[in-house]
């Protein structure tokens, strides 16, 4: 890896009006591993996906095989294609 070469795409996380409504199970392994204060707050929060081309809510972003980290209010996404 050359050095200052990022290998990862920069997203803003945003923050909606109503909480994002998310498939059954998705959330279940996150229960145990998230406070329900963190929980509530980050269902309110999205992304624009650049995989997928469209909003996807935070929780979602967050399972993703493409997640890498989250750090001040930006996800850094690796960008691959899903399968």
């Amino acid at each position: 890896m050359e050095e200052g070469k990022k290998e990862y795409l920069v997203v803003k996380v945003f923050v909606g009006d109503k909480p994002a409504r998310l498939p059954k199970g998705s959330l279940e392994g996150l229960k145990t591993a998230i406070s329900r204060s963190l929980l509530k707050r980050m269902k309110r929060e999205y992304v624009r996906c650049p995989v997928k081309g469209e909003e996807v809510p935070f929780l979602l972003c967050f399972s993703c095989s493409n997640f890498i980290r989250r750090v001040k209010g930006e996800v850094h996404c690796r960008g691959k294609k899903l399968e």
